[in-house]
């Protein structure tokens, strides 16, 4: 069980932010976390990598429960690809150095590069189309180069979870293909973690997302294959509106119905 989330409610002050929801990930398996603004997405993150603590519930990740395991040590085998991290790294510092300090969990390099370091950052780089980038200032690469090169310097810890929150936010269309595309290429490799997608919008639910959370006010509405929740009617469920969808080969597409 890579995630094992009981029964979880999470309380601040009146107001309940997660109420009762349960969830498991299994080995193998990717998931779209799909949620509209407000509906406890980031909430239930923080949960899983330990930030917040349930009121209620119990979770555990790669089999350890929470409250029996040192929550530092279990945080590097969990990435957490999110835009907020864009800012906080230093813009002059040379791309393969931001991969690489992945590897520690730091802002900016301290130790002296290695050989193997360099030479994982370099693969990394080439999985995610961003080799070209190499000895580059990040500063210099645009909003989806960076989006790639963060995904790649949570790969350097080697995690067997990989969250990406919202990474195609802020991307213009050409740019979210590319780093869809990407992350689709990432799933081919016989190492990838099991990945956590975040998203509000279903078009970016790639088939290779077999399974498919539904959460909406901090309440679990549906999960399971995403092949049997992206339909009409489930979607005008989920969204509380009437709701069309149109499929391009295996990636849906929902607008607002017109009848």
């Amino acid at each position: 069980m890579i995630i094992d989330v009981q029964h979880v409610t999470w309380k601040r002050g009146p107001i309940t932010l997660l109420n009762d929801v349960s969830w498991r990930v299994n080995e193998g398996e990717h998931w779209a976390l799909l949620g509209l603004n407000g509906s406890g997405k980031t909430t239930l993150l923080n949960m899983i990598t330990g930030y917040l603590w349930p009121t209620e519930g119990t979770i555990s990740v790669l089999g350890h429960r929470y409250g029996d395991v040192d929550l530092r040590e279990l945080r590097k085998s969990i990435g957490w690809v999110s835009s907020s991290l864009q800012e906080k790294l230093y813009g002059t510092d040379r791309t393969q150095y931001v991969v690489i300090s992945g590897k520690h969990a730091t802002i900016g390099l301290y130790d002296k590069l290695s050989d193997d370091d360099l030479d994982q950052a370099r693969e990394l780089m080439h999985t995610l189309g961003c080799q070209h980038l190499w000895d580059r200032e990040y500063r210099t690469c645009s909003q989806g180069e960076k989006q790639k090169l963060l995904i790649a310097r949570a790969l350097m810890a080697n995690p067997r979870v990989l969250i990406l929150d919202e990474p195609c936010n802020g991307l213009d269309l050409f740019s979210r293909e590319r780093l869809l595309e990407s992350i689709s290429e990432l799933t081919q490799k016989p190492d990838t973690p099991s990945l956590i997608y975040v998203t509000h919008h279903t078009e970016e639910i790639l088939p290779v997302f077999s399974h498919s959370l539904l959460l909406r006010r901090g309440e679990i509405v549906n999960s399971g294959l995403t092949s049997e929740l992206m339909n009409k009617d489930v979607l005008s469920n989920f969204f509380e509106s009437p709701v069309d969808v149109d499929r391009h080969g295996e990636r849906v597409y929902v607008r607002a119905s017109d009848k």
